[in-house]
């Protein structure tokens, strides 16, 4: 499958399987309700969980959102990348209410994947493109992974390789009168963000502005056991750090790099839960940096975040 075709079956309101430097995205045109419900209906995705809308690059972000001066900096510095920013909609009709779960806000950001980006420029719209996988399963870095999730509800698919980043874009909610506020930890840092903006002041109710924020998400079915020291007997063990090997052992990173980490986590989450353990013992990782978003996603898929 080509860029044009994947294009044509956007317009014609299909589906597509796109990469991001993130995750797999099961696209949709982002103005197009029918398109938006038949993603959610795959998915299994609740209507009340907003979508990001992909733009090609923040000119077109600034055609679908008010983008304040805080919006603009981190923009400049981060996009494109796996950066998501949440502002008051402009465009109504450009990202349709569903899409925005009735939200006067739309989460916005443009993707570093060139396959992605040349998408974007031959669609010429926003698309909304939340990982492709079942709601609630670990989000598809490969192209087969995504495939297995959600190919059989997309016309089309673009293979662009194994993700580089692998996790999810950080978010961050910037509106009117009110501290920037961090709603999902991602694929760039508090502190980078921090850096150009202040401190980001905790999410509180506006974490219902952000995707991915449901309790058990990314869940694979084998139940999770964080913080573990070592594996118990039929569990598979996800280790961080130098760890010897064996038949169910997956390591995050032997070198304990934290990009790596972020890189394998979604895959090899669902590597462990494919060897059916009675559960998946997580060694644990430092939350500084990386950290943070690894750890957030780790909690969500074991089910321990409110």
């Amino acid at each position: 499958m080509n860029i044009s075709e994947a294009a044509k079956a956007l317009r014609a309101g299909e589906l597509v399987i796109m990469p991001t430097e993130t995750v797999y995205g099961l696209a949709a045109d982002a103005a197009n309700s029918i398109a938006v419900a038949a993603l959610y209906q795959a998915k299994g995705r609740p209507a009340f969980n907003p979508l990001i809308a992909h733009v090609a690059d923040i000119a077109a972000a600034r055609q679908v959102a008010h983008l304040d001066s805080r919006a603009e900096t981190l923009a400049a510095a981060f996009w494109p990348g796996p950066l998501t920013i949440v502002a008051p909609v402009r465009d109504e009709a450009g990202v349709c209410d569903l899409a925005r779960a009735g939200l006067d806000t739309v989460a916005v950001r443009a993707p570093a994947h060139p396959m992605a980006r040349q998408l974007l420029v031959e669609f010429g719209a926003p698309l909304v493109a939340p990982s492709a996988n079942r709601s609630g399963r670990p989000s598809p870095t490969t192209w087969r992974d995504a495939m297995d999730e959600t190919g059989d509800s997309a016309s089309a698919s673009l293979d662009g390789g194994p993700c580089a980043v692998g996790l999810e874009s950080t978010v961050v909610a910037l509106l009117p009168g009110e501290p920037a506020r961090l709603l999902r930890p991602g694929g760039v840092a508090r502190e980078a963000i921090e850096a150009l903006i202040g401190p980001l002041a905790a999410a509180q109710a506006d974490a219902r502005r952000s995707p991915g924020r449901l309790t058990l998400h990314y869940a694979p079915q084998a139940p999770v056991r964080l913080e573990a020291t070592a594996p118990q007997a039929g569990e598979a063990w996800l280790a961080f750090g130098p760890a010897k090997g064996g038949a169910a052992v997956f390591n995050l990173s032997p070198s304990a790099d934290l990009k790596e980490a972020a890189a394998n986590l979604f895959s090899m989450l669902r590597a462990a839960d494919r060897m059916n353990p009675s559960a998946i013992a997580v060694a644990p990782v430092p939350h500084a940096g990386l950290g943070e978003a690894i750890n957030d996603r780790l909690s969500r898929a074991a089910g321990k975040v409110g």
